[in-house]
């Protein structure tokens, strides 16, 4: 059921401190930044009459896929009233349509919008498991051959890496843009490196403090006295502790101006 027009008037900015969850099928993806995942996306959700304008972060989105998003609706001054998602979570289509859609829209190397329908056509529903368990069937598809055939068991591949990553930095507390940048910046050795020191994000990307990798390294069960923590907080502490000084030395020389006096003193 569609928004009345006086419940969309009510939604105002504020309404963002309500989490909600919205979920339903992308029909256009209006954009997506490749750097920083940032998209967004008109969305036909469930309880909505008209498709819903999605904004957040994906690191890899196409038509057809289901999305599961939580947020709240903001009324942009711009734009009208739209969800806004702190996380998205994405999953491949289960129908006939959706998932011709989805393998043609250019996501999986190999594939386009003819290739897509032969595939459906002879597989059907089961495309997605011939593509992962029996990838030499697909060479009975007109116009794959061997080379074709890989290119495409790779690029469904590195889809299925990309959706675990994403949904393991969800499940530890990582909103969705910064699962981007970690993405970004590790690849698929991310899990790994947050296993491993997940004070790294700390130093190595941008916008991602102590504080959060803490967070982080928290939820994945590293103690507070474990000596990986001990360090990163008194690494931070210094680093807290100069940036201090810095700021004291620059207060310390800064000239300001006499109110009716031409000369400076320093303080």
């Amino acid at each position: 059921m569609g928004l009345a027009p006086r419940t969309a008037r009510r939604m105002t900015q504020a309404d963002t401190s309500r989490t909600e969850v919205l979920a339903g099928l992308v029909e256009r993806v209006t954009f997506h930044n490749a750097e920083n995942g940032f998209c967004v996306l008109r969305v036909k959700a469930r309880g909505h009459r008209d498709p819903v304008t999605t904004a957040g972060h994906a690191a890899m989105i196409s038509a057809a896929e289901w999305i599961t998003a939580c947020g709240g609706w903001i009324n942009d001054r711009g734009h009208g009233l739209q969800f806004k998602a702190q996380f998205v979570r994405t999953c491949a289509p289960s129908s006939i349509d959706g998932i011709e859609t989805y393998l043609g829209s250019g996501m999986i190397r190999g594939i386009g919008p003819v290739c897509a329908r032969r595939m459906v056509r002879m597989f059907g529903k089961d495309v997605f498991d011939i593509i992962a368990a029996a990838p030499e069937r697909l060479r009975a598809v007109e116009g794959i051959g061997p080379k074709r055939a890989d290119k495409i068991t790779c690029g469904w591949a590195d889809q299925k890496v990309i959706r675990e990553i994403m949904v393991f930095l969800h499940e530890h507390g990582v909103g969705t843009a910064r699962a981007v940048r970690i993405f970004k910046t590790y690849g698929t050795d991310c899990v790994q490196v947050m296993r491993e020191n997940p004070y790294r994000l700390a130093k190595d990307i941008r916008g991602i403090g102590f504080r959060t990798a803490d967070m982080i390294a928290e939820k994945l069960g590293i103690g507070k006295t474990a000596m990986i923590r001990v360090q990163a907080g008194i690494s931070y502490a210094l680093s807290e502790a100069m940036g201090m000084a810095i700021a004291v030395c620059h207060v310390r020389t800064l000239q300001v101006s006499q109110p009716g006096c031409s000369r400076c003193r320093q303080i």
